[in-house]
């Protein structure tokens, strides 16, 4: 069988979970002369963290793990936030499999339920097909404008509408403001305040409802948003701020598990009157109020970038 598949690529990393060693060693004596590098997992558990740290092309999991179902395996990685769900994940069975067990690891996300002994070159064919659409997807995730997660502009998606805003902003001589927020998160109970989506969620919806039809609203980071808000001035730009806050702060959200979390807010912002006459590009504008964020000290904080200088001021409660 001819290796052009990956044409200059590094080769496809797959990870095999299984604790048969027969079984293991019989997949890897197919995948590693047809250009496929592979990882070995002896648990469940040891998939799950393994798979954090190597980043998989391709996971092969059986159903049998002798701590936790292949199903059950494969349902875990599809809730885990930090596993690409573009990650092919195939289920493999040393005995017969019913039609059950089939749509049962359909369902927990599984692309396939193989029954061994199984077809190598058919095996091969699908893992060809596979790698070459998970890795079609990244790539166009990667040259995406949009977040994935909540599907506001990313950092070259804002970017490209700060160059496109600061443009028209120059031309008609008007002023421009470039908004940063970060969610600031109460401690629970236990005393931890970790991110979590739900609350990025949240944040950009808020975002989103705020944002006029004219301004570019998009995710900096993973606890970071902006908005770049053309005809508005520093006055203009504390009181978008000054919205966003009450919004933010008005719900507590509801984390998995049904837990409530208060989130809290700090902001950063940078404006010019007149576009025209600004010594910066507006990327560099957009770029200046994300700095003055990451000078915020705790919530209820919002930094103002004036020119090379920053002042702090707390935001009316």
């Amino acid at each position: 069988m001819a290796d052009n598949r990956l044409d200059s690529s590094p080769p496809p990393l797959v990870l095999l979970a299984n604790d048969q060693e027969w079984s293991a060693r019989s997949l890897e004596s197919v995948l590693g002369p047809h250009g496929y590098a592979s990882v070995r997992a002896y648990t469940g558990r040891q998939a799950l963290e393994l798979a954090r740290r190597v980043h998989p092309d391709v996971v092969i999991v059986d159903s049998g793990m002798p701590d936790i179902t292949g199903i059950e395996i494969c349902q875990r990685f599809r809730e885990d936030l930090e596993f690409p769900r573009s990650t092919p994940i195939i289920v493999t069975t040393s005995g017969p499999a019913s039609r059950a067990q089939r749509l049962e690891a359909l369902r927990a996300g599984a692309w396939e339920f193989l029954t061994q002994p199984i077809d190598a070159e058919s095996l091969l064919l699908k893992l060809d097909l596979y790698v070459q659409a998970r890795r079609e997807i990244d790539r166009s995730r990667d040259e995406s404008l949009l977040d994935s997660a909540t599907g506001l502009y990313n950092v070259r998606g804002l970017a490209r509408r700060a160059r496109e805003i600061g443009a028209d902003a120059s031309r008609r001589h008007a002023p421009l403001a470039c908004v940063a927020i970060s969610p600031v998160v109460d401690a629970s109970s236990d005393g931890s305040g970790e991110f979590d989506e739900r609350i990025a969620e949240h944040v950009s919806d808020v975002c989103r409802r705020m944002a006029r039809s004219s301004d570019a609203v998009g995710r900096l980071g993973r606890a970071e948003f902006a908005i770049i808000a053309p005809s508005t001035d520093s006055e203009g730009a504390v009181r978008l701020v000054q919205r966003l806050k009450e919004q933010v702060e008005a719900t507590p959200v509801r984390l998995d598990g049904g837990e409530s979390r208060q989130v809290r807010f700090k902001a950063g912002y940078s404006a010019v009157a007149n576009f025209a006459q600004s010594s910066v590009d507006a990327v560099e504008l957009l770029l200046r109020a994300a700095s003055a964020l990451r000078q915020a000290r705790g919530p209820d904080a919002v930094y103002a970038a004036l020119q090379l200088d920053a002042l702090e001021f707390p935001l009316a409660r």
